[in-house]
């Protein structure tokens, strides 16, 4: 196999192919946060895209309460063993060195387990497992279902109490779409390359002519959003809209928008653009005030879900404040501490910044903070808090405004003699 570089491991690794990479990054982040499991993103998906015959089974966007919900069931644990039984069977120790000074290439320490690719069966480009019929019948199984509290019981309910920042009883909201990643499994293992990676966005996309209904890709994908459609019997994916990527929907004036997962979320939890790929190095080029290069190179509160399998996923997460940090190590990587230490205290431009989501459909190239008064401070968790009434505006891809709006929200009180709007 060719070796390719993964900024997310800080190292290069084994890939089929020899390293490419588009002009610009289909990506997006994730405040889980501020996930409440509405599940409009998953039925704005449904109702565009997977609603045909054969399509049942087909959620492009799905939200599993974790610990223990997963579509298709256990997808991520099956994986996860999976890789450690290669790895022990090898004598390899899947440790992070994040003791070294990280930089540009090694932003997260550096990986020295082995990756999907590397740990692939005789035969085959990627260790993966195919799900049976069984585990694609729930898309929300388990749903709100908690960890159980030592001492509290059969409901869980601990009765000296819990303080931030972790829970003894939990589960946390995780929406997920495809991930679009630098390096598909699911491209990897296509034996008919009939999926590609698009040069002007980086989305993932499948040829349904060259697509003969193996399933490789299927039992390739780590996070299991190659799906195969039984009626056609060809493999079907999230096209991340791409028609609204390319400024193609109307109701936005012909200017590039966000998916319909993005713009149906009602807890304001997502934010999708675009971010410029240094060609020579695959690494995002420095672009500063883009909302997204932000979020995940400067402030470093985004991260990728299991970075460990070696895809380099472009659908980031914020982790939730709640779960205790070895579960979310293992799921976000070595990141999570500094991440969640961030967010729960953000300095004036982060605060700016986490404004900027779900307030409106146009794709944010650029933002601008202009600063306003003080007008809170305190201590949180013994750090110095203080809250400016900032004002973030943003800007489209040909530099034109689409919006601005301020840190604090405006309060509006009805007049005594119209207290009911009737």
């Amino acid at each position: 196999m060719p070796k390719v570089f993964n900024w997310h491991l800080g190292r290069r690794m084994h890939f089929p192919y020899e390293e490419k990479h588009p002009k610009r990054q289909f990506a997006a982040v994730f405040n889980t946060n501020r996930c409440i499991a509405c599940q409009t993103c998953t039925m704005a998906c449904k109702s565009t895209w997977t609603f045909s015959k054969g399509q049942e089974h087909v959620w492009w966007n799905n939200v599993e309460t974790k610990p223990y919900g997963g579509y298709p069931q256990h997808w991520d644990v099956k994986t996860l063993k999976l890789l450690e039984e290669a790895q022990v069977k090898r004598g390899v120790q899947p440790l992070w060195n994040s003791a070294a000074p990280h930089g540009e290439k090694n932003f997260y320490g550096t990986y020295k387990g082995l990756t999907l690719f590397e740990a692939a069966p005789s035969g085959e480009q990627v260790l993966g497992y195919l799900p049976t019929d069984a585990e694609w019948r729930f898309p929300n199984i388990h749903e709100d279902s908690s960890t159980k509290s030592e001492g509290g019981g059969t409901l869980g309910i601990d009765k000296s109490g819990v303080s931030l920042p972790e829970h003894k009883a939990w589960f946390f909201y995780l929406a997920r779409i495809c991930n679009h990643c630098t390096y598909p499994a699911c491209l990897a293992a296509c034996p008919r390359k009939a999926i590609y990676k698009r040069p002007e966005d980086g989305i993932v996309l499948v040829d349904q002519e060259r697509c003969r209904g193996y399933r490789k890709c299927v039992a390739a994908c780590p996070y299991k959003k190659a799906i195969f459609n039984l009626q056609t019997r060809i493999t079907e994916k999230c096209i991340a809209c791409y028609p609204r990527i390319e400024g193609k929907e109307p109701l936005t004036g012909g200017v590039p928008t966000e998916t319909r997962c993005m713009t149906a979320c009602v807890g304001q939890i997502r934010l999708q653009g675009l971010v410029k790929i240094d060609p020579k190095t695959g690494l995002w080029a420095e672009d500063r005030f883009n909302p997204l290069y932000y979020l995940v190179r400067v402030a470093k509160v985004a991260l990728p879900l299991y970075p460990q399998f070696g895809t380099e996923p472009n659908i980031y997460y914020i982790p939730p404040r709640w779960v205790p940090r070895p579960y979310l190590r293992q799921m976000f990587g070595p990141g999570v501490d500094e991440s969640i230490e961030r967010y729960m205290t953000p300095d004036r431009e982060l605060l700016a910044v986490l404004q900027l989501f779900r307030r409106d459909r146009r794709i944010i190239f650029r933002y601008e903070l202009k600063e306003g008064p003080k007008v809170y401070e305190t201590v949180v968790r013994g750090k110095p808090f203080t809250l400016y009434n900032d004002t973030v505006i943003a800007y489209g891809e040909e530099g034109q405004e689409l919006f601005h709006t301020a840190v604090e929200e405006p309060i509006h009180e009805r007049p005594k003699e119209r207290y009911n709007s009737i």
